[in-house]
């Protein structure tokens, strides 16, 4: 044996082949032999090895790699006879052998975990703190794990408690923040002048009429004592003077007064424009208006409004401008519809509206009917005193569409005594709208209405309670 070793050269032995002993080892105990594994127990280790690294953000060393690092370990130069090998390896291992493991088969994992620990926590101790509010970068070929909430679970409450939890109070509405106020001064500089009577004209087809009547009267006297507080609006006239917009009725109590010229405001408008404006002071001032003067301002108001948005004649653009007239006044699209309606009567007709012996919903019907048999209702009506009801009306416009309209089928209808069901009463919703707002229900408003007919019953005199029997009849 001693010539064997001769033969061999001098080559420090691999640090795995030799086993340590009691005389070199430097730690005060022995050390503890390490276990021999088996193949499987090898592959399993190095697979937890693995997967330790592979949390700690480490790169995997590749199993290929690792058998050639171990191959490497092993000298190559070294060629040791078969006899030797097979004398220095021990014939049987078993877990009571103290000898080490064998070379390229088991990694010593523990030890490369522990450097990978330290080399991370150096690492930790360089990097400069990270800034709040940045996530941190996931590590290598491992997704960033979601960070898991767990549920607040409420304590149930315990028993013989009867203290309930104070309810926290809603905060109080923010209050509502006005609008900013528009700016009402015009472009064009306005000042009050005093215009000439003479120079002041009526507008242009003018729908109402100026009546000396007891209001009149009640204004003359007030311009009398006081003078005229609202200034007239008037336009520059083509052919010279002045055009009045809004102001017809304070000329007319000036002059009666004995004044010989009142204040005005003189502005350039359009003809759209000026009727919008005349129209709009006459409906919300005037506390008298005829029915022939509503439906004749309303259907300027439509047609204006119609011409301004230059919409056409369509189905659809008529509607848009029924709506816009609907709004400035308070009323329905229908209601608007049905005014407009009664500027096709006949002026005799108009008349015998205005003078309240055609009702409001009988005159819209005929007005439907065509000219010429408007005409026979019209000498009917003032020939037997005898106003159509809504029924009457409704056959007189189905027979004028079938062409059986005659001056003696219309006298016929008219004789005709009247249904109580032809006597009711229609006020629309706009109209009840001004007296209950629009808050109350129809059931309120028809018991206001019917407490106030009681009352004025009650305080009407003797003689006007009761109507006379006499006079029913002749009805």
């Amino acid at each position: 044996m001693t010539d064997d070793k001769k033969n061999i050269p001098d080559v420090a032995p691999p640090t795995e082949a030799s086993a340590p002993t009691a005389e070199t080892a430097t730690v005060p105990e022995p050390p503890v032999p390490e276990p021999v594994l088996t193949d499987a127990e090898a592959v399993m280790l190095e697979h937890e090895g693995q997967a330790a690294l592979f949390e700690m953000g480490e790169t995997v060393p590749n199993p290929a790699d690792a058998v050639t690092h171990a191959e490497v370990e092993k000298p190559a130069a070294l060629e040791v006879p078969k006899t030797e090998m097979e004398q220095a390896q021990p014939p049987n291992l078993g877990k009571d052998d103290p000898s080490p493991a064998h070379s390229g088969k088991v990694v010593d994992f523990a030890a490369a975990r522990d450097e990978a620990a330290k080399e991370e926590k150096k690492a930790i101790k360089q990097k400069p703190p990270k800034e709040k509010g940045k996530a941190a970068k996931p590590g290598k070929g491992r997704p960033p794990k979601t960070e898991k909430t767990v549920p607040e679970q409420t304590k149930p409450p315990k028993a013989g408690k009867t203290h309930a939890a104070p309810e926290e109070k809603a905060a109080p509405p923010a209050p509502e923040v006005p609008p900013t106020p528009r700016d009402a001064t015009r472009a064009e500089k306005e000042e009050i002048v005093y215009l000439d009577l003479s120079d002041l004209h009526p507008f242009k087809d003018h729908p109402f009429g100026v009546r000396d009547d007891a209001e009149m009267k009640s204004l003359v006297e007030s311009v009398r004592n006081g003078g005229v507080n609202q200034p007239a609006l008037v336009r520059p006239r083509e052919g010279g003077g002045y055009e009045i917009i809004a102001g017809h009725r304070r000329q007319m109590a000036s002059q009666l007064a004995g004044y010989r010229n009142m204040p005005c405001i003189v502005r350039n408008m359009t003809d759209d424009e000026a009727i919008l404006a005349m129209t709009d002071d006459n409906l919300r001032q005037r506390e008298t208006i005829l029915p022939s003067e509503k439906a004749m301002s309303l259907k300027m108001q439509y047609e204006a409004i119609k011409h301004q948005g230059a919409r056409g004649d369509s189905a659809e653009a008529g509607k848009l401008s029924l709506e816009s007239v609907g709004q400035r006044n308070g009323m329905s699209v229908k209601t608007v519809q049905r005014y407009i309606w009664l500027n096709d009567l006949v002026p005799e007709l108009k008349q015998t509206m205005d003078d309240g012996k055609l009702s409001f919903t009988p005159a819209v019907e005929i007005s439907r009917v065509r000219p010429k048999h408007q005409k026979y209702i019209a000498v009917s009506i003032e020939g037997q005193q005898a106003s159509p009801s809504k029924g009457q009306a409704k056959r007189l416009r189905e027979l004028d569409k079938e062409n059986k309209l005659s001056p003696d089928v219309i006298d016929g209808i008219l004789c005709e005594e009247k249904k109580k069901e032809d006597r009711d009463v229609i006020i629309t919703g706009a109209e009840l709208e001004k007296f209950f707002g629009k808050e109350a229900t129809p059931r309120q408003m028809k018991d206001q209405i019917m407490t106030l007919l009681e009352d004025w019953k009650e305080r009407q005199p003797p003689e006007l309670a009761k109507p006379d029997k006499k006079m029913d009849m002749e009805k």
